[in-house]
């Protein structure tokens, strides 16, 4: 049985007779590596889950990979980086799962990727900024060059894009003999300018024939940031002849950029043209509950020794950028901060000290939508949480309206965005609401003055 599969099981075996917390924190992000000569090799994400593991569940992990397996093995609990430490003999290993062949790639194959291991689809948390393009994903790791060809992420920096090219790589090797290369394409460019080198017989033929074995002999082409090839015109041609040879060979092609590709003018309009061919998904900057659980999973994953309060948790949620990469520094920050402080309580005071400079940084935008929705919450005495839930209660869904006609008509922010940070809603949600508050005011004196106190509530210079 494929090792994937067979932790798989061993997982959905075991969930139920843990706590959702013990779960999550000690099992959740765990990985069988390997089985090899009677051990079971597990990846472990930090020092503390093996000794935990060991002391508190080895004995109920060997008896349940007993009933999957039918074999008994010693448990061997490994960090990633240790994989490298380990000495095995490299071979290709087949399994028969359900009748059909799968392959277990030798460790040298997959280092040759380029790809990171830790960026799997297990633990890419997906909301609804993200769902489509995370679905889209999955649907070309299982299906590489049959289903959306090529696939084309974009999105702004830090929003996932790059984990989700990854888990799709990771994805296929271990689950097929497909050949995968990963490269951010400021490597294509660098590859392709060394074609232009000369070898001990004064010729270029050596590293013509690297390039092209290293980018049109594979199965799976992975290409990040696509649009760093703007400007590099003979890259670019270079690039839509590997292009087009791994196209109409039948292989899978992957490219990820910051911008669509009608926005990519640098680019050739031959290479914009056929991004288009198979499927784009964009990915927007993550609602309100998705940083919620994006930070909650940071914390679990950090195994801090203070817990977090969840006033603390909303607090960064609500007034830190969109970028992942961002939310998960914040955290960081902020332990980093009451350990320095003498192993302060975490508190929200202590986080809006702590976090003064994050939130400084370019936020102005988030903030205003921020401080709507915290006047309108409490002009009508509810919460800021309800003004971003789904709740459709009369009490809660008109103050919501009002919130949104706000953001759209005094700090201009367009449809998308408002929808984003009220939950998740759809821009023709927003414009509904906009447009009923707006003929509303017309016909009810009442309302306009609320309005107006809202407003001056409010004090934001329009945009």
């Amino acid at each position: 049985m494929n090792v994937d599969i067979l932790w798989s099981k061993f997982l959905n075996s075991i969930k139920e007779d843990l706590t959702s917390l013990s779960f999550t924190t000690w099992f959740q992000d765990t990985k069988l590596y390997r089985l090899e000569e009677g051990n079971a090799y597990v990846i472990v994400p930090m020092p503390i889950h093996k000794k935990h593991l060991m002391d508190n569940y080895s004995e109920m992990i060997s008896n349940r990979l007993f009933d999957i397996t039918g074999s008994r093995y010693e448990l061997v609990f490994i960090l990633e980086e240790e994989i490298s430490g380990l000495e095995f003999e490299e071979k290709d290993k087949t399994w028969k799962v359900d009748g059909v062949i799968k392959v277990e790639q030798a460790e040298d194959n997959y280092s040759s990727t380029n790809l990171l291991k830790k960026y799997v689809f297990d633990n890419f948390i997906v909301g609804n900024s993200n769902k489509f393009a995370h679905a889209a994903a999955l649907s070309v790791a299982e299906n590489p060059g049959k289903m959306y060809n090529p696939l084309f992420l974009y999105g702004n920096s830090g929003l996932g894009k790059t984990h989700l090219m990854h888990a799709i790589g990771n994805y296929i090797v271990e689950n097929s003999n497909n050949k995968v290369l990963y490269v951010p394409s400021d490597q294509f460019i660098q590859d392709f300018v060394s074609i232009n080198r000369k070898d001990e017989n004064d010729t270029n033929f050596n590293y013509v024939e690297f390039f092209k074995n290293k980018y049109r002999s594979v199965d799976v082409l992975l290409i990040d940031d696509i649009q760093f090839l703007g400007g590099a015109s003979k890259s670019q041609q270079e690039f839509f002849n590997t292009f087009n040879t791994l196209y109409n060979d039948g292989k899978q092609i992957i490219i990820s950029s910051d911008r669509s590709p009608d926005d990519l003018k640098l680019l050739e309009d031959r290479l914009r043209t056929r991004f288009c061919w198979g499927l784009t998904a964009d990915i927007v900057p993550p609602d309100y509950t998705l940083k919620m659980e994006i930070i909650k999973k940071k914390i679990i994953a950090g195994n801090f020794e203070k817990e977090i309060p969840e006033d603390v948790v909303e607090y960064i949620a609500s007034n830190i950028g969109p970028d992942v990469r961002q939310l998960e520094g914040s955290i960081t920050r902020l332990i980093a901060y009451s350990t320095i402080m003498g192993g302060a309580e975490i508190n929200l005071d202590l986080a809006i000290e702590a976090l003064k400079d994050f939130i400084s940084k370019g936020l102005g935008e988030k903030n205003d939508i921020h401080r709507v929705q915290k006047i309108v919450a409490e002009y009508f005495q509810i919460s800021v949480e309800d003004i971003r839930s789904k709740k459709r209660s009369s009490n809660i869904s008109f103050p919501r309206q009002i919130a949104m006609y706000l953001c759209r008509t005094i700090i201009n922010e367009s449809f998308p965005k408002i929808g984003t940070e009220f939950g998740g809603k759809d821009h023709s949600t927003v414009m509904h609401s906009v447009e009923k508050i707006e003929k509303e005011i017309k016909v009810n004196k009442d309302l306009n003055n609320i309005i107006e106190k809202l407003k001056k509530d409010i004090g934001i210079v329009q945009k």
